[in-house]
């Protein structure tokens, strides 16, 4: 893999409906909206991807659906179990190395994907202080070895700011 995107899913819910599990939190609408409004920047900044792959949590699917719709790659989607909510950053980071794409994003959660932008870039959890807001981005590129390097890191509200023109 070339380059990896890592989106944190948009505002959700704050609970499911009493008795639904977690994984069934929706994005409210202004979680949608900030989605659509970073899918755009994505459109704009002509990101080319290979897969979406998301957690089949309902926020972080609804999250990539909303991406994969904007930038025309709803063919190139797919759900991961190895993406949950549960899954920490280590586990993550194995389940990656057999992904074969060169432009790959991923949508998922905290504090598993802040704690995975650590681990590819150093080698380990805990020593980066990066949190990835909800819906922010980190791109992260290699070039052959076993280190990423962080292109970039952006907040939802940047791409706010692309859009104004």
């Amino acid at each position: 893999m070339t380059e990896l995107y890592l989106l944190r899913h948009g505002i959700a819910a704050a609970t499911s409906m009493p008795g639904a599990p977690d994984e069934e939190r929706p994005l409210t609408q202004e979680g949608e909206k900030h989605i659509h409004e970073i899918a755009r920047g994505l459109k704009r900044m002509d990101l080319e991807l290979d897969r979406i792959i998301a957690s089949p949590a309902r926020r972080a699917w609804k999250t990539a659906e909303i991406v994969a719709d904007v930038l025309d790659l709803t063919d190139r989607l797919e759900p991961a179990d190895d993406i949950r909510p549960d899954r920490d950053a280590a586990s993550i980071g194995a389940w990656l190395r057999t992904r074969t794409e060169g432009r790959l994003m991923l949508v998922g959660h905290n504090p598993s994907l802040s704690e995975l932008i650590g681990l590819l870039l150093l080698g380990k959890t805990g020593v980066l202080p990066v949190e990835l807001r909800k819906g922010g981005i980190a791109a992260l590129s290699s070039r052959g070895n076993s280190v990423m390097t962080l292109d970039w890191l952006a907040r939802p509200r940047l791409f706010r700011h692309l859009l104004k023109d």
